[in-house]
């Protein structure tokens, strides 16, 4: 079934009234960076009529701070940067959160890409602290964040993807992996961490020295790493909004710039090229957003995620990579783009991400909790 795609400026419950926006960034993983170009752009398109914005950074060493400059900006007193500093006044994370003296209630926006952040971490503390939050719960935080496991799971879902291996470090040894990978995968391949995001840490391995060298890499990042075996096919992603019933956006493809889409080629030298929507038939369309609301479902998630494919158009059709449950927000990134291009703008995007971590928030509030 074709999932439709939403009218611009719709939204699944009642439109959200004044909320204090607690925009979270930065975080001590290795996407920091980009997650503080997230934020500022947030920031900037964020209806500062329905929203009191509030920047809060969390430093490389785990740190709280109100962006105060941020702030002053926004107050207009000067403009915004590009991307914002993990500066300012340091803050009590919980106390920040159940400050009493905000008269509009709190939504929390997390942009933090990758560990402590998009795994779970963050959303098992609001959930404790009772505060809502825009995008997926713990369960679905955490299984897109690991690769492996997501993979296990949208198997078990029956949605398509790629031959595949797991090693986790100190199970085995290097020359196990290696001889696996090149009898039931073959050569080339890609290396990447499991608990990672921005292609930070993956490599493309041409010959079993490549490939040491490219796990070893991984492992730099996480004790858990996947290879997957090499294909040649279209790099297609699709937006899906919502909570129990998601709506996808029209796909959109990546033209690579450098051998495959790695960090570099996303958010530094600006070589890949986007179409959006991706040149494919309606058919492909069709089944593409059909994929993409299953796998968003098999991962319980919820509010938003980034779903990206391969598509063999000669082979076996639709693969999934993998899905991304806070994807970026910068200015070349897909998500805000794919929905731009199905009629939702990025302002309307962000009040219809607070409504559904509203309608959400509501809903898990009102189970009983008493035998």
């Amino acid at each position: 079934m074709l999932i439709p795609a939403p009218e611009s400026g719709s939204s699944p419950g009642e439109t959200p009234g004044r909320h204090r926006l607690v925009v979270l960034f930065g975080g001590v993983s290795a996407e920091h960076d980009v997650s503080c170009v997230s934020a500022a752009h947030v920031l900037a398109a964020a209806d500062r009529s329905r929203y009191d914005l509030v920047p809060i950074g969390i430093t490389h060493e785990g740190q709280w701070v109100r962006n105060d400059d941020a702030i002053a900006a926004l107050t207009g007193s000067h403009a915004l940067p590009s991307s914002l500093s993990t500066t300012g006044t340091e803050v009590e994370a919980l106390k920040l959160l159940r400050d009493a003296d905000s008269d509009a209630p709190i939504v929390v926006l997390p942009l933090l890409h990758g560990p402590h952040g998009e795994d779970g971490t963050v959303q098992g503390m609001l959930e404790l602290a009772g505060i809502p939050y825009v995008g997926s719960g713990v369960l679905g935080s955490a299984l897109c964040m690991d690769k492996a496991m997501a993979k296990v799971a949208t198997a078990q879902a029956g949605i398509p993807q790629c031959r595949w291996l797991e090693y986790r470090d100190g199970i085995g040894t290097r020359s196990d992996i290696v001889d696996r990978v090149l009898a039931e995968l073959g050569l080339p391949v890609f290396v990447k961490p499991a608990n990672l995001g921005s292609s930070v840490g993956i490599s493309k391995a041409h010959d079993a020295d490549e490939l040491v060298a490219a796990i070893d890499l991984a492992l730099t990042y996480d004790e858990v790493i996947v290879i997957e075996e090499g294909v040649v096919g279209r790099e297609i992603e699709v937006a899906v909004l919502g909570n129990a019933i998601p709506e996808t956006s029209l796909p959109g493809e990546i033209l690579p710039g450098a051998e495959f889409y790695d960090y570099e080629d996303k958010y530094l030298n600006g070589t890949a090229a986007l179409s959006i929507p991706a040149k494919l038939t309606d058919d492909a369309i069709a089944e593409v957003r059909e994929l993409a609301g299953r796998a968003f479902t098999a991962l319980r998630c919820s509010g938003m995620a980034r779903v990206d494919f391969f598509y063999e158009e000669d082979g076996r059709g639709w693969l999934l990579n993998e899905v991304n449950t806070i994807p970026g927000f910068t200015p070349s990134s897909m998500y805000p783009k794919m929905w731009e291009a199905t009629g939702l703008e990025y302002t309307d995007l962000i009040d219809r991400l607070v409504g559904l971590a509203v309608e959400r928030h509501r809903r898990r509030s009102g189970f009983s909790t008493h035998r």
